[in-house]
């Protein structure tokens, strides 16, 4: 198996880092020439999921998204796809076997053209996040290491879920670092992402080859505590309440407004557990290789509405709305690209 969540980035969240939308049984076919091989090889359809993370974070900080926001965005998704194409990297030798028409082992691309891009697209993660603040690169230098990390020593290793939790953890907080200067408000938004992320990665390793009911089981438990725990009723960031004060005539609009953030918040939080719970339970019951493909799949496709659960649940309603947006936005792309059959992992 390569990755789970963009590779390390949830990773990020799988192989370099997200497992796919469509991790399939089904064997793709392979993109013709040399951009559709790059294309592949990014998995560009799994770049939707990774916006969330700092927009969550911001939300998470009691802050407004702003140019900074925008580069913690892009910091992201170059370190990111630094991990997809490093995924492929170090498993090149597995994918000869196992994924023949990825566009390494097929020689559609380089190892040494996929290293030196995962190098570049890795500095330039850590020069926007520079751009963004110091406390934004505090945090980026660390999730560039986890991603470097995971792909190259700790995929493989029982420490593997965990790395990859804490690098979807650590985007979140990329946000909150750019948008707001501080990452405390958002490290309870930052574990319940990387719970799932965890959860995710746990059932990914048995992708292809099943036999086990208990990951898909105790993911499907993870999910049902973490929409508990999002959509359960929270006060707002201090920052948001002090910008909601001014002007209100007295409590009623500050009710109306915490009234539908709940209702957002409760929506969106039953649209991630129908995403992910459906899946978990079919591979609990049948843990045969293509269920357990569509369980990760599936808990991939639910990374979305959890961050949009997270922004909502902080107040930002607009930027919540925003998020769960990207999610048909990705299968638009993935579509008239051409790439929903192509394995994220």
């Amino acid at each position: 198996m390569s990755t789970v969540a963009g590779s390390a980035l949830v990773g990020a969240a799988t192989g370099g880092a997200v497992p796919g939308d469509d991790v399939a049984s089904r064997t793709p076919r392979p993109r013709s020439g040399r951009a559709g091989a790059w294309a592949e090889l990014l998995r560009l359809p799994a770049l939707f999921t990774v916006p969330g993370d700092a927009l969550a974070g911001a939300a998470a900080a009691g802050a407004r998204p702003g140019p900074r926001t925008l580069l913690a965005i892009g910091s992201s998704m170059c370190l990111y796809e630094a991990g997809m194409v490093l995924n492929d990297w170090a498993d090149r030798a597995e994918d000869a076997v196992e994924r023949p028409h990825r566009p390494l082992p097929s020689g559609r691309v380089r190892p040494a053209a996929a290293l030196t891009a995962a190098g570049a697209l890795t500095g330039a993660g850590l020069a926007l996040a520079a751009g963004a603040g110091r406390p934004a690169l505090a945090v980026a230098a660390p999730l560039a290491a986890t991603v470097w990390a995971y792909d190259l020593a700790l995929k493989h290793t029982p420490a593997g879920p965990a790395a990859m939790a804490a690098a979807r953890g650590l985007d979140l907080l990329l946000g909150a670092a750019a948008t707001g200067d501080s990452t405390r408000a958002a490290l309870p938004s930052a574990a319940l992402l990387g719970g799932h992320t965890l959860a995710v990665t746990v059932v990914s390793r048995r992708e292809t080859t099943g036999g086990s009911a208990l990951a898909p089981l105790a993911a499907l438990a993870t999910t049902g505590a973490l929409t508990r725990l999002v959509t359960r009723r929270t006060r707002p960031p201090a920052g948001r309440r002090a910008a909601a004060a001014p002007g209100l005539p007295g409590s009623g609009p500050a009710e109306d407004t915490s009234r539908t953030t709940g209702v957002l918040t409760t929506a969106l939080g039953a649209v991630y557990a129908a995403t992910a719970a459906r899946p978990y339970v079919h591979a609990t019951l049948n843990p045969s290789p293509p269920l357990t493909q569509r369980a990760v799949g599936g808990g991939v496709r639910a990374t979305v509405p959890l961050q949009a659960a997270l922004a909502a649940r902080s107040g930002a309603t607009a930027t919540s709305l925003l998020v769960a947006a990207l999610a048909p936005a990705g299968r638009m792309f993935a579509r008239r690209a051409g790439m929903r059959k192509v394995s994220i992992t």
